[in-house]
């Protein structure tokens, strides 16, 4: 069985990235077996409405169906998938 990585560019999706993940959640919408889960930055006390607490992080990459549908969703190509 294959081992399926799938990274997050967190420079262009929350945290330090432009882009609010509460505002898109397309990755979110488009993953059929659920990979991601959009959470707040653990271990940092700020402002709890500001986008740079919010993440996506890929908690269950073995339900990945390789579909690649996250990535193309992705307005700012914040994913990769690979294996």
């Amino acid at each position: 069985m294959e081992k399926i990585r799938i990274e997050i560019d967190y420079t262009k999706c929350g945290e330090s990235g432009k882009v609010d993940p509460r505002d898109c959640c397309k990755c979110l919408r488009a993953c059929d077996p659920a990979v991601f889960i959009m959470h707040e930055t653990l271990g940092v006390e700020q402002d709890p409405i500001d986008p740079q607490l919010w993440r996506i992080t890929p908690v269950w990459n073995s339900l990945c169906t390789k579909c690649m549908k996250c990535v193309e969703v992705c307005p700012e190509k914040a994913i990769r998938v690979w294996w």
